[in-house]
């Protein structure tokens, strides 16, 4: 490696290390070795390989010296051939040697990518929903990202690095002394003319680079935003484009900026150490040739020390910074390990149990619950704020006790915040009670499994979500396994039959971020549809119909007729219109049931239900009179 190639490498570990500093943690290392673990065979192999390629990056100089020597002192000619014949070897074998080294990094580092990733991305997928509703998504992805290769790097690049510098500095080192100690002193003492600056220029040039990535998240930030569906939708209706245009511009700038001084800046930092060292070769042929022609030195020593020099330089460079480097993934790692250090608050009691088979009765007795703390479920990192906030537990459910028997309708009213979703999400064990019990068939939510309670339960919501895929994709999610035949029927059942034929892909459309490519409507029909395919026996429907216009909402009703019929259901609704036939309708104020029973009885206790029906119904009844 030259010495132009150090110092770029230098300068672009500098840039590229975190600003975070924490102190060491043996547990750390211990957990490290447990991922390493499986691929300590390779890691062997790797080490082993690498230290060979040191070997010969220190015996090629020392041949080319003896080259001269047979040269200047008229050796045979075979004796010449045959030293430059292994000089030639030795290159053949450390260049199959790189190819190795390089397939056992790149198997060991994309091995250790596949463990973090799999084990970050599984363990996530166990947090609960507070998790996800207070994280930045983007900074979550990172952690995946950019921390999970940081602390692959530590096995690919850092520990072969030191490693293998170590061992090439140790023998340049012998073999330089045992040639000229004089030259080796003076190449050591120019050494902090090479690695200061690099240091220093580094660390300048690290902070220009975070200005810039700040710059360019703010920028990724904004656009983000505003090409979304809905971002787009009220910047037109809301947002001033020349504003959010100039202010796209300024940020962009300075970006421009940036990187006009930083390609500056690695230009004369480059060029300075370039000719620095071309400087200390000068300086090692000055006083080598002197030493030679006083007869204290063969001429191929002279040589043999020149391509020796950046043999000592670049290994010296390099361990200069690995501290740094090491440090930078400890930090990748313990970012890593923050997020699998979570401890989901929904999981599987030892033993846990199915669903009972047959019809299910849902049971909520004497429940009380508050929503966890940012501690409880959030890391700092993750929502961008320096503490996170520890209040919470604040309880919005109290003592609150109901039954849905199997086959029947119980329905949830009340003034938004009253409770009603927490329920559903209690039902759905989406979370855990604080006091009390859910119970399904008489078994309590918590000693069930959450694979059987996912396959008893199912929950479409107001805003009914759909991944960016397609049709088929997002109704197979229910069902993995359901055929072509299914999925139509579940189409035909929720009005979308005719919807999906007319279609270009049929099954095949991509229906777009968020499902944006269908109307209101259509969206909430293919949650349906995806219901109707996975079959629950307990159906809950949370505010189902709440945003769609009168005819969306005729047939999205028409819909869950189908997808109720024969289930047990829990139905909460804003518009009271669509659970006059529900068995049972329970009222929620301020997380407490407050009255029950049909909607004929509740109209005629003259209770919170009749003021809410006669508030929403006011101009009917003024029309009636």
């Amino acid at each position: 490696m030259s010495i132009e190639s150090v110092a770029w490498s230098q300068m672009y570990r500098q840039m590229s290390a975190p600003d975070e500093r924490r102190p060491f943690r043996r547990t750390t290392a211990a957990r490290i070795l447990r991922f390493a673990t499986p691929h300590r065979r390779r890691i062997g192999l790797f080490l082993g390989f690498s230290v060979l390629s040191a070997l010969i990056s220190v015996a090629t100089p020392v041949l080319a010296g003896r080259v001269v020597n047979d040269i200047v002192g008229g050796a045979a000619a075979r004796v010449v051939v045959t030293v430059a014949l292994v000089i030639g070897a030795l290159a053949v074998v450390d260049a199959g040697l790189g190819l190795v080294v390089r397939r056992l990094s790149a198997g060991i580092g994309e091995g250790l990518i596949l463990d973090l990733r799999t084990a970050v991305f599984d363990h996530v997928q166990k947090m609960p929903v507070a998790f996800f509703t207070r994280t930045r998504t983007g900074a979550l992805v990172s952690r995946l990202n950019n921390d999970v290769i940081g602390a692959q790097r530590a096995f690919s690049d850092t520990l072969s690095g030191v490693v293998t510098n170590l061992v090439t500095l140790g023998l340049t080192l012998v073999v330089m002394i045992g040639i000229s100690w004089q030259i080796t002193l003076l190449a050591l003492l120019l050494l902090p003319v090479f690695v200061l600056p690099a240091r220093r220029m580094g660390t300048k040039l690290a902070g220009i680079q975070r200005e810039a990535a700040d710059l360019n998240a703010a920028m990724s930030t904004q656009m983000t935003e505003r090409f979304s569906a809905p971002g787009a939708t009220l910047v037109k209706l809301f947002g001033r484009p020349e504003q959010e245009s100039a202010e796209f511009a300024v940020r962009a700038e300075r970006v421009r900026d940036i990187g006009v001084r930083t390609a500056m800046l690695q230009t004369v930092f480059v060029t300075a150490l370039t000719l620095v060292s071309a400087l200390a070769v000068a300086l090692v042929y000055g006083l080598g040739g002197w030493y030679a022609l006083r007869g204290q030195l063969d001429a191929g020593a002279v040589v043999a020390l020149s391509l020796l020099l950046t043999r000592l330089y670049s290994p010296l460079t390099a361990l200069a910074s690995a501290r740094m480097e090491i440090m930078s993934a400890l930090v990748s790692f313990e970012r890593v390990f923050e997020v699998l250090d979570l401890t989901p608050l929904i999981e599987d009691a030892p033993g846990a149990v199915p669903v009972p088979d047959g019809p299910v009765a849902v049971e909520l007795d004497g429940v009380g619950f508050g929503y966890p703390s940012a501690d409880k479920v959030s890391l700092a990192s993750l929502e961008e704020v320096a503490t996170l906030d520890s209040r919470g537990g604040v309880p919005v459910l109290h003592g609150v006790s109901l039954r849905a028997e199997p086959g029947r309708m119980v329905a949830l009213v009340g003034s938004s915040g009253a409770g009603k979703s927490t329920i559903a999400q209690l039902v759905s064990r989406l979370y855990d009670v604080d006091s009390g019990a859910v119970r399904l068939n008489g078994v309590d939510i918590r000693e069930l499994s959450t694979t059987s309670i996912r396959d008893t339960v199912g929950l479409v919501t107001q805003d009914g979500h759909l991944f960016h895929e397609t049709i088929r994709a997002n109704l197979l999610l229910a069902r993995p396994e359901a055929s072509e035949d299914e999925l139509w029927s579940a189409l035909t059942r929720a009005r979308l039959l005719e919807l999906v034929e007319s279609l270009p892909d049929r099954l095949d459309t991509v229906v777009g971020e968020r499902g944006y490519r269908l109307s209101g409507g259509e969206r909430q029909r293919l949650t349906i549809a995806r219901l109707l395919l996975k079959q629950p026996r307990v159906v809950i429907l949370d505010e189902a119909t709440a945003s769609l216009d009168s005819t969306s909402e005729a047939a999205v009703q028409e819909a869950l007729t189908e997808a109720l019929e024969g289930r047990t259901a829990i139905v909460i609704a804003h518009r009271l219109s669509t659970i006059r036939a529900a068995d049972e309708i329970v009222v929620l104020e301020h997380g407490r049931v407050v009255e029950r029973g049909t909607h004929q009885r509740l109209l005629a206790a003259e209770g919170r239900y009749a003021e809410l029906y006669r508030t929403q119904f006011a101009d009917e009844v003024v029309s009636v009179n």
